[in-house]
Formats: structure tokens, sequence, C-alpha cells
């Protein structure tokens, strides 16, 4: 009888595992992940972008040592780009090679009827496996080990993409006319991000778990950049992630993420930066906004924020 761990040391499991390949992930996100592989559910991950939902999949199937297979998502994305297509060069050469070698197929043949079942046998041939181009979905049914199955940004496909997802997701299976149903012989585990640019159907939804992913509280996002920038000191990273938490404050048409606050922590540690000073956080700025309009918004406030940042009230 396999010893099951209690949920909570499940979780905190789940939490270790993610950490041991970079990953520092909140209590929420370990229990998601806990769920989803207990029940066999997808996940639909939604927050705003460069919060580590990508990042997510990924510490995934590192650490479960599973092969991760992605699709990134797009308006006009059909079937053939998502789940499959005919490789119709190949059939296109093989169809030249049956042409040239006519006689031969058709040798002995003394009825139509019968030249017609020996043209149907390879017209067969033609829609077989060997002729299929799988696309990342039809390649996570056929993963024998399994695999996670990242679905990016699902919120930029068309509505009714979102229906043969659905299809495939409740059964985990599809069905190619020429070939039969194709089902999976180990569930893949799924993730769905969306950055929230349209609404997502109550059907979608009611197959996946939801887990949001916001801006992490302070301790974790320090925990973060300390595993991604070991280079940054103790005070530095407590310096610049308050910093960025009062940026996050400011009416800004694109608040900076985690992924910025990593690349940031990356820039000052390159550039020496033992603690913030209001020179060099000016001379950065563009590293942590991506518009000018936010810059502006921003220049006036530095030395006001450094100062809470560093904890002294007055810089100089």
């Amino acid at each position: 009888m396999t010893h099951q761990l209690p949920s909570s040391d499940a979780v905190a499991a789940v939490t270790a595992g993610l950490a041991s390949v970079g990953y520092i992930a909140s209590r929420q996100i370990a229990t998601a992940i806990y769920l989803a592989e207990r029940i066999e559910k997808p996940i639909l991950v939604e927050g705003p972008a460069g919060v580590g939902k990508t990042e997510l999949a990924k510490a995934l199937a590192q650490w479960r040592g599973l092969k991760m297979l992605r699709m990134q998502c797009y308006e006009g994305l059909d079937e053939a780009k998502a789940l499959y297509e005919w490789k119709y060069a190949k059939q296109l050469l093989y169809t030249q090679i049956l042409k040239d070698k006519l006689g031969e197929v058709l040798g002995g043949a003394e009825t139509l009827a019968a030249a017609l079942n020996r043209l149907h046998d390879f017209g067969d041939v033609f829609f077989s496996k060997e002729f299929v181009e799988p696309r990342p979905l039809l390649q996570a049914l056929q993963q024998q080990d399994g695999c996670v199955l990242l679905v990016d940004e699902i919120d930029k496909a068309d509505a009714e993409f979102e229906s043969l997802l659905m299809e495939i997701l409740s059964d985990y299976q599809v069905s190619i006319p020429e070939l039969g149903t194709i089902s999976a012989a180990v569930k893949p585990l799924v993730l769905l991000t969306s950055n929230g640019e349209r609404d997502l159907s109550d059907a979608l939804k009611r197959r996946c778990l939801h887990l949001h992913i916001g801006f992490p509280e302070q301790k974790l996002e320090e925990r973060i950049v300390e595993s991604r920038v070991p280079g940054a000191s103790k005070a530095l990273r407590a310096q610049l992630v308050s910093f960025i938490n009062q940026l996050r404050t400011l009416d800004l048409k694109k608040l900076p993420s985690v992924s910025e606050t990593v690349d940031w922590a990356r820039v000052l540690v390159l550039l020496q930066a033992s603690e913030l000073d209001h020179q060099t956080v000016k001379d950065t700025l563009n590293v942590l906004l991506k518009y000018e309009t936010d810059i502006e918004t921003a220049l006036p406030q530095v030395t006001t924020l450094v100062a809470k940042a560093r904890g002294d009230g007055a810089f100089g």
C-alpha cells in the first residue's frame, strides 16, 4: 500500500520541488499544482504579464522530469496548427511515385473493379500515421510518459478554438476521421494561461482549476530575487523590491512585473550597486518601465521612493 502524505505535507513537497528548480511558489500556487495532479484537471492560470505563469509550466516540467509542449495562442489559430495536419509534400511525392509505378501496381488486375480496389488500398496508405504532422495538442496525447502541456495566452485565441480545446480536454482524446480515435496513454498536465485580454467562456472555466497569480508579497518577491539573482545582497534585495512595490501604486500604463524586478536586480548587480541611490535608479528606470509616459510619471517621485525604500526618510 502506498503511503499518502497528509495534504499539508504534500503541498509543502510541491513548494520544495518547484524551489529545487528555481521557482519560488506561494502556497496558493503549490496547492493548485497538487490538486491538478491528483484530480487530473487543467489549471487556468490568470494574471498580468510577467508574474511567472509561463515559468510555472517550465518549472513543473523540469521538476517532474517531463517534456514540456508549448502552444502559443493567437487570433486565427485553427485545428491544423493546434492539432494536426497532413504532410502534403510527402503525399504528393508518394503520389508521383505511384503514378510512375502504375503499371506494376495494376499488373494482373483483369477488371476495372479489381484495378480500383488496388488503387483504393494505396490511397489509404496516404492517410496513415506516417503522413500526419502532429501539432502540440496531438503531440501531448502521444507522449508515452506524459508531459506538461502549456496552452499559452488562451485569451488571444478565438472563441471557436476554445470549443476544440474543451473537446480534447474533456476526455483527453481526439478523433481523426482517417485514423480513428487517439487517446492519451498518460494524461498530460495542462496549464492554460491568460492575461485577461478577453473573457473566457464559462464552459472552459468549469473544466479547469482556477489560479490567479498577481504581484507577490514583498518577502516572497525578495525570495524570488534571491533565487534568480544570488549576487544581490540582502539589503539591496529588500530595497529594490520595496521601491518596485511603491512604483506599483502609481498611475502607470504598465506596472513593473516580477520579470522586470529580476531584470533590474541583475542590472544593479552588474553596476555593482550595494544599495539604491536616486541617480542609479533614474539611469536604469527604463528597465522597469516600458512606456515613456510612465517614466515621466515616475521620475519626479524617484528621490522620495528611494528614501522610503532605504528607510532613511531623507536622501542626499
